[in-house]
């Protein structure tokens, strides 16, 4: 099985990325947080900088597109194939609802848009220079509607379809529906990665131990909490006190240099350590303070008494189902 890393806004930038395949090896393939193509500077400089081979040495990466425009679409994809990219990737998952308003991500696979959806796919797959890859939910609010989703994807060449068995409504609350999962594994004509429900080793054991195995799975949250997630389902150890402090103290030192001083480096930090404290027990004191504090004293002390005095759990204390 494979080990993929999922686009998360905000977090899963080159930088992470990078420091991320250093520290914890393990994960065969990063996904971009998305990429919005637009008319004119189909890119920012900023969703450049993502991208850039240079940026991402040694990692299997593969960009990924939001958008519900098809030349938007075709003008980011050739850009893509200029930088040696072979695959993109198509966001149809984003719940958000900034993003599903304009018809984007999830909004695209709403079933008032089903004919604007159909459209946009025909046009995509008939001149993409790079093979396409899709990351859907299963619908807008109801399971039922993934079938006719399903029969629509299969008339395509869809690389991979990696699906997060959950509808748009329910963002990012509630079990996954394996169910659904289970009905795509056999009724799917290309390979299905599972995105979403494991956030631990045991999630992993729990799942496939009575639901089709599949080529890869997506690891989202619970490897932002546990770093070393990946190489642990592969039989590998787990995050040790002294390469989480490392990783940590560069992602630091490197993000302040981008960012151009340390406070805001400590608020891009925070959103970090929403998940990685999920990793120490008797942490309720410590989150309290890193959560609340504006002064930078205040969280590197913090952060340190975490690293000196918190005990290392074997798996991260998830609750997200």
């Amino acid at each position: 099985m494979h080990y993929e890393f999922a686009p998360m806004e905000g977090i899963t930038d080159d930088l992470f990325r990078r420091l991320h395949h250093k520290y914890f090896p393990g994960v065969d393939r990063y996904y971009t947080p998305f990429l919005s193509p637009a008319e004119g500077k189909v890119f920012s400089s900023k969703e450049l900088r993502e991208v850039l081979p240079e940026n991402n040495p040694g990692i299997d990466l593969v960009p990924q597109l939001l958008t519900c425009h098809a030349g938007h679409f075709l003008a980011g994809a050739a850009i893509l194939r200029d930088l040696g990219y072979r695959e993109v990737n198509l966001n149809l998952g984003c719940p958000s609802g900034t993003v599903t308003a304009k018809g984007k991500g999830s909004g695209l696979i709403f079933p008032e848009r089903r004919e604007m959806l159909r459209a946009f796919l025909d046009e995509i797959f008939s001149s993409c220079p790079l093979e396409i890859s899709i990351k859907t939910r299963l619908g807008k609010s109801d399971p039922e509607e993934f079938p006719a989703l399903l029969e629509l994807f299969n008339r395509y060449p869809v690389k991979t379809l990696i699906l997060h068995p959950r509808v748009r409504d329910d963002l990012y609350r509630g079990p996954v529906q394996l169910s659904s999962y289970d009905w795509a594994f056999s009724h799917s004509r290309t390979p299905v990665t599972l995105s979403g429900g494991i956030a631990r080793v045991s999630d992993c054991q729990r799942i496939f131990s009575s639901h089709p195995e599949p080529e890869s799975v997506m690891l989202g949250r619970g490897l932002v909490a546990d770093p070393a997630l990946a190489r642990k389902l592969q039989g590998g150890a787990g995050a040790d006190r002294e390469t989480l402090r490392a990783f940590c103290e560069e992602f630091f030192q490197e993000t302040a240099a981008r960012l151009h001083g340390p406070k805001p480096t400590m608020f891009r930090m925070k959103e970090i350590w929403t998940y990685l404290i999920l990793l120490f027990d008797r942490r309720d004191a410590c989150w309290r303070t890193l959560r609340k504090t504006t002064s930078l004293t205040e969280y590197q002390a913090t952060v340190a008494r975490i690293f000196r005095e918190l005990p290392l759990r074997d798996e991260a204390d998830v609750n997200w189902s």
